[in-house]
């Protein structure tokens, strides 16, 4: 790599996405069965915010008396306000802001419209292939 590559490069494009009235039952089905843990949610094609499995787990906590789980959806559960940045801002400033805010995943837009996603997950796997890069023969590419 000689130089900072922009989040077109290095999200993942298309993610799946969830409208905002959606059951939360449909949202986990979504996620268990794409092995993802972050789902972009929308309300009328317009971006407004994410749900994480976290988000999930806490709502669905039996502990909290919460109502039936075909009874919760996706906007009583969901983070408004995403970090969300364009699909040419540079990597480095988009790790510096999700270590910085403890956040762990970023929506990517491409002219107002929901691109590609990128979490700390793709971040991890982004560092991986750096060092083997630098240190090829090196790693641990064998341990599972």
């Amino acid at each position: 790599m000689d130089h900072i590559p922009t989040m077109a490069s290095v999200m993942t494009p298309f993610p799946y996405w969830i409208e905002v009235d959606e059951s939360l039952r449909r949202a986990r089905g979504l996620m268990v069965e794409h092995r993802i843990r972050h789902l972009p949610v929308m309300r009328a094609r317009s971006l407004v915010g994410v749900l994480t499995d976290r988000d999930l787990k806490r709502v669905l906590d039996p502990e909290l008396g919460l109502p039936p789980e075909d009874e919760l959806f996706v906007r009583d559960a969901y983070l408004p306000d995403p970090y969300i940045v364009d699909s040419m801002t540079a990597l480095d400033v988009v790790l510096e802001h999700m270590a910085a805010h403890h956040v762990g995943s970023a929506l990517v837009t491409s002219h107002g419209r929901l691109a590609g996603i990128f979490t700390a997950t793709d971040a991890c796997r982004l560092y991986c292939e750096h060092l083997r890069r630098l240190f090829p023969g090196r790693g641990g590419e064998n341990v599972a």
